[in-house]
């Protein structure tokens, strides 16, 4: 086992620069490609650049399956443990059985949408109902572990001024906060996927968690700059709405945990996982700005900006409340300035996506299709193309 175990990590080790370099190069290519057909014939460049983004996607599949699989055997020895920490018990098989029960809730509810569409919103609730206890089951094992593991160890919990309290009300403010405030701004949005809505949540996910093994590069304690994993989480988000974006981002959150798991406490794990990457739904913050829809490139970049930092917050506090020792390694007695310092690289990240959103949203196609997906009515849809003919 031990020697199956050393393989997987040089593979993982080895395989890492590669799925960097043959992404970046697959991306150029896929974007060269539909730029040619573009000003080649424009009439069939639409079309092209749905089967460009199809292929992309299982190409991501693949590679998000591939590099979690070793990184999972790499890192979870037969022991059960993760760098040496019993997390598997408690942290990810919790975790893993959580993201299952959302997979088969997201297939069960494609196949109601399709053959009872009436029947998807009752069971939406049963399906929520269920995950939802299933994320509490996962706090209450971490919360074990900490108890197990953490508490009273000397370095995070004593050394690091490991802060319970002040981690629990950071969390529950971020969670009831960003609740009311997305329910106020997206009134009209809802938590109901029909089958393009789903279609368009699960390759979001696919594409991102893809995305996020390309690291251009890694923090020593947890986070890097990949390479655009938030654009598709964002895009989402700014097509249909804060609450479907921060439902998505919470999934994509979970999935994140078990790639990258710097666990230590329930609320931390919450702060620096599921509500971190739920708040980056604030990229639909703006979705019913009318003003700025003629300038959908500034409309895409404010929202990712809201999103973006929305999402450094929990990590700060998440640093400032879980990892002072990391500070006190560092020769920094303000947790506050370190956290802050080390968590912007959540800035980095963010330029890059906003950078590849005004290149996406400068495309009249583009931008019309994320109307269409975003549910625009046939009356709109027939004027815009009477428009169109007109012109």
């Amino acid at each position: 086992m031990n020697t199956l175990l050393l393989s997987a990590g040089k593979l993982l080790d080895a395989a890492e620069p590669v799925v960097l370099w043959t992404t970046v190069g697959i991306l150029a290519a896929l974007v060269f490609f539909n730029v040619i057909i573009y000003f080649a014939k424009k009439d069939i460049s639409l079309r092209i650049a749905k089967y460009s983004l199809f292929t992309f996607v299982i190409y991501a599949l693949v590679v998000g399956i591939f590099m979690l699989s070793l990184k999972i055997a790499k890192y979870y020895g037969a022991d059960g443990k993760y760098n040496g920490e019993p997390v598997a018990a408690y942290v990810f098989i919790p975790i893993l059985v959580t993201l299952a029960l959302v997979l088969i809730a997201a297939i069960a509810a494609f196949v109601i949408a399709k053959k009872s569409p009436s029947a998807l919103k009752k069971f939406g609730s049963i399906a929520g109902t269920i995950c939802g206890l299933a994320v509490i089951v996962t706090l209450v094992l971490i919360a074990v572990f900490f108890k197990n593991n953490i508490k009273g160890d000397g370095y995070y919990d004593g050394y690091g001024k490991l802060n319970g309290a002040a981690l629990y009300i950071s969390a529950a403010i971020l969670v009831v906060g960003s609740l009311v405030v997305a329910f106020i701004i997206d009134r009209k949005g809802n938590f109901v996927f029909d089958t393009r809505a789903l279609a368009f949540a699960g390759i979001t996910v696919s594409l991102s968690f893809a995305l996020s093994y390309v690291k251009l590069w890694e923090m020593p304690q947890g986070g890097s700059v990949t390479l655009f994993s938030m654009l598709p989480i964002m895009l989402f988000s700014y097509v249909y709405g804060a609450k479907k974006g921060m439902l998505i981002g919470f999934i994509y959150g979970m999935l994140q945990a078990v790639q990258d798991p710097y666990i230590i406490h329930p609320a931390q794990f919450l702060l620096d996982y599921p509500v971190a990457f739920a708040l980056t739904g604030f990229a639909g913050a703006l979705k019913d700005v009318k003003v700025l829809d003629k300038i959908p490139q500034l409309k895409f970049a404010l929202s990712a900006l809201i999103g973006g930092t929305l999402r450094f917050v929990a990590h700060v506090l998440s640093g400032v409340f879980a990892f002072g020792a990391y500070a006190l390694d560092a020769g920094q007695s303000n947790f506050l300035a370190y956290s802050a310092a080390y968590n912007s690289f959540v800035f980095v990240d963010l330029a890059l996506v906003i950078v590849a959103g005004i290149i996406v949203f400068s495309s009249k196609a583009f931008v019309k299709e994320t109307k269409r997906f975003a549910g625009i009515t046939e009356t709109e849809m027939t004027a815009e193309n009477a428009e169109t003919s007109e012109k």
